[in-house]
């Protein structure tokens, strides 16, 4: 199981927002470079980007920061979320050298969309699925919508997504541990691989969704835990690394 630095990018500079919300944000670095290599130094074998202010315009707000990323680290796949649209989009980001581009808001208002982008760049979509007790929310969890998140997901695997981005949004930034139950019940009703994202906060928590993974998680985000230091990166990734061997 991967565990993925997030870059969460808002005005230029690297935040963490608390349960999404823009006016509750921590600026933990003015340069997301600098941030970014230092994952990479960390033994990072991914990276998550969000475009914050992307998510709430509906287009890009920080591309040329998500491009001098990709610039400075050419050999580490990187996932973008945040403002993604259009097909424009998502063909501007992989020539820039993303790896995948993330599909959030405009997944559930438009899912033909998502069929469409999986035609155009096999391999390189990605959906990213955020709930509220179950509810999938858009717009920069702005709004929750009335479709439950294991029926949308069954729908975009059907289209070929590489990946689904599952974040409990009462997690998110609170260090409170991730929603492993509902992360769980996910990845069981598919078969596409499931990356987990929201409340990781310390070791047993990497260690507790390492121990499920064989249900089909295949990577945690984190975010908040490793800026604030109540996890440190280097040592989860060993032992998410350590648990999988265990249960290969």
């Amino acid at each position: 199981m991967l565990l993925i630095p997030a870059i969460d990018l808002k005005d230029g500079n690297c935040v963490r927002l608390r349960q999404g919300r823009m006016d509750d944000e921590t600026v933990f670095a003015d340069d997301p470079v600098q941030v970014a290599r230092r994952w990479a130094d960390a033994g990072a074998r991914r990276l998550h980007l969000v475009d914050l202010n992307g998510a709430f315009a509906g287009e890009p707000v920080n591309g040329d920061a998500i491009r001098a990323i990709v610039a400075a680290c050419p050999d580490l796949p990187i996932q973008v979320g945040g403002g993604i649209r259009d097909e424009r989009t998502i063909a501007a980001y992989l020539d820039a050298g993303v790896t995948w581009c993330i599909i959030g808001t405009q997944a559930v208002r438009e899912p033909e969309f998502v069929a469409r982008a999986c035609a155009a760049f096999p391999g390189h979509v990605i959906v990213g699925l955020d709930a509220q007790d179950g509810q999938v929310a858009i717009s920069g969890w702005a709004e929750v919508t009335e479709h439950r998140v294991e029926d949308l997901a069954r729908r975009f695997e059907h289209d070929g997504v590489d990946a689904i981005v599952y974040t409990d949004i009462g997690r998110d930034g609170m260090l409170s541990g991730p929603n492993i139950e509902a992360t769980v019940r996910l990845a069981e009703a598919v078969a596409t691989p499931v990356i987990a994202s929201g409340g990781i906060t310390r070791l047993d928590d990497v260690r507790a969704l390492a121990a499920v993974a064989d249900a089909g998680i295949v990577g945690a985000i984190t975010g908040r835990a490793i800026y604030e230091g109540t996890l440190d990166f280097a040592e989860g990734q060993r032992e998410a690394d350590a648990l999988s061997a265990v249960t290969a």
